[in-house]
């Protein structure tokens, strides 16, 4: 009789110990799950109206100047990352000075994810393809374009640089992505006869190379890294046989034309991004 009072006051014993055990072991779990996760990091998006919605026709506000919009590659990028908080600073229109004063200050020194894509408008690029398409000689476009050509290899380095210099003093610890242009033309493609002659589409091809070349340099010389879109975008630019990614002058809404469409921001931009920042 003793014996089995003393071996139920052991099971007794025994019960309430494991109980405790499994009480501690649970509870760092049940802790966590009251506490909100930390935010993985901070994406700041800086540029011009590639970075934004021209040419994808989905605006947050059409009337908005700036015309950003869900469907650009750095809203999708974080819409893929949700645990990063996300700030876009980019603005249609906005030049390498415009994105020092503007978009700058909004980033921080807890900013872990950059992507600047910045230039074309700096060199003209809007006008001197708004000047091929008005032009009935080929030649002009082509004095046009190496006009461009030209402030894209003397003034841009140098203005891009200080941009450069000034994204990495506000956010010194983040990595930095450089997001270069595509060429907009298959030469030789669909098009035909129609539209711009193959030589002003080769010289349009020609800026986009050259500015390319100007970001990549300065984007190395500053200690960023680079994205280059064009290999991804040559099998589907205009003309091409493939799904084009870029929108093609639109007479309706100039302002769609020559940008980036939802395929060239879901398809293009978007995976290269992904590789470089994750």
């Amino acid at each position: 009789m003793r014996s089995s009072k003393r071996h139920r006051r052991l099971a007794s014993l025994f019960l309430t110990l494991a109980t405790a055990c499994l009480a501690v072991t649970a509870a760092p779990g049940a802790y966590a799950a009251e506490v909100e996760p930390a935010a993985a990091g901070t994406y700041v998006a800086l540029g011009d109206s590639y970075a934004v919605a021209p040419g994808t026709r989905v605006y947050d506000n059409p009337d908005d100047a700036c015309r950003r919009g869900p469907l650009a590659y750095p809203r999708l990028w974080a819409q893929q990352h949700p645990s990063y908080a996300f700030v876009e600073a980019s603005c249609s229109g906005a030049t390498t000075a415009e994105l020092q004063s503007r978009q700058v200050p909004q980033l921080t020194a807890d900013t872990t994810l950059v992507t600047v894509q910045v230039g074309g408008n700096d060199v003209g690029v809007v006008d001197t393809m708004t000047h091929c398409i008005l032009t009935i000689d080929d030649k002009d476009c082509v004095a046009g374009v190496e006009a461009a050509k030209a402030i894209a290899t003397s003034n841009l380095p140098s203005a891009l640089a200080s941009a450069y210099a000034s994204v990495r003093a506000k956010a010194p610890n983040a990595k930095v992505v450089v997001v270069g242009y595509p060429r907009l033309y298959t030469i030789g493609g669909t098009c035909g006869i129609f539209g711009l002659s193959d030589t002003e589409r080769t010289a349009l091809n020609s800026l986009a190379d050259t500015l390319d070349s100007v970001l990549a340099e300065q984007a190395t010389r500053a200690g960023f890294t680079f994205l280059d879109p064009r290999g991804a975008f040559d099998p589907h630019t205009i003309c091409s046989h493939g799904e084009t990614w870029v929108t093609s002058l639109e007479w309706d809404k100039i302002n769609e034309s020559y940008h980036p469409n939802k395929a060239g921001h879901q398809y293009g931009y978007l995976p290269l991004l992904t590789a470089l920042a994750g």
